[in-house]
């Protein structure tokens, strides 16, 4: 069994980022970066689930090979990285994507549900329709029977139990896996460990993009919240105010 995960840098979690002074994005030049939550939460389970081998795959810039050595560091044996500098939508990056699933020829692609830079919750289900392979979203839990995926998913009223073919393309969510601390031992392993590059502008795909950014700008500020007297007051002010009831 042979399972692909896709990773993805971006800004540290715990960082808070403001737009440019022109408002045509998020700077992140001195911000710390790290691998995406939904995505290492995907390389820790692909790691649990192996039985022949599990590669890490990313498309960024050359920087983004840290990422990949975390995932290795995780327990990937080894990573493809896709080197671009170009900043790609959802779209190009499932099509890059899904010329290297043709070239691994993957039993399972393993993917964070959504990257918490741009929360777009696209790029597996694209991925899925280009290559043609079944889908599960929001993935909780994944084992194989019989040959077959069997994948329970959240949903909003609950969950759902899937049963998928094989290969399939499967995305994550939080209570898939709880990643495991990444040691200082573990990242001089991953060092060793091979990284295949690739040029993107190899591969021949069109990455042109199709969607424009017009402002990015900081959510308003909340209001304070105040304190009411009682029951009556407050059904009052969500009511009358809050107009919410």
């Amino acid at each position: 069994m042979k399972i692909l995960v896709a990773v993805k840098r971006v800004v540290d979690a715990k960082i808070k980022v403001r737009p440019l002074p022109d408002h045509s994005g998020v700077d992140v030049k001195l911000a710390k970066m790290a691998m995406n939550p939904f995505d290492e939460i995907a390389i820790e389970k692909a790691v649990t689930l192996r039985e022949a081998g599990v590669a890490a795959v990313t498309v960024g810039p050359l920087k983004a090979v840290d990422t990949l050595r975390v995932a290795m560091a995780i327990g990937a044996d080894r990573a493809v990285h896709v080197r671009t500098d170009e900043s790609l939508e959802p779209l190009a990056v499932a099509k890059v994507l899904h010329a290297v699933v043709e070239r691994e020829k993957p039993d399972l692609v393993l993917l964070g549900k959504q990257a918490i830079d741009d929360d777009a919750n696209q790029t597996g289900q694209m991925l899925s329709a280009l290559c043609d392979m079944p889908l599960a979203t929001f993935a909780n839990e994944i084992v194989l029977e019989g040959g077959r995926w069997v994948v329970t998913r959240e949903t909003d009223g609950g969950t759902q139990t899937v049963s998928l073919a094989t290969p399939a393309v499967v995305t994550a969510d939080l209570r898939l896996a709880e990643p495991r601390y990444v040691t200082l031992p573990a990242m001089g392993k991953a060092r060793k460990k091979p990284v295949e590059d690739i040029e993107l502008a190899g591969l021949g795909i069109d990455t042109a993009p199709r969607i424009r950014i017009l402002g990015v700008e900081e959510p308003p500020a909340r209001k304070a919240g105040v304190m009411v007297s009682g029951v009556d007051e407050l059904v009052d002010r969500l009511k009358n105010e809050a107009h919410v009831i």
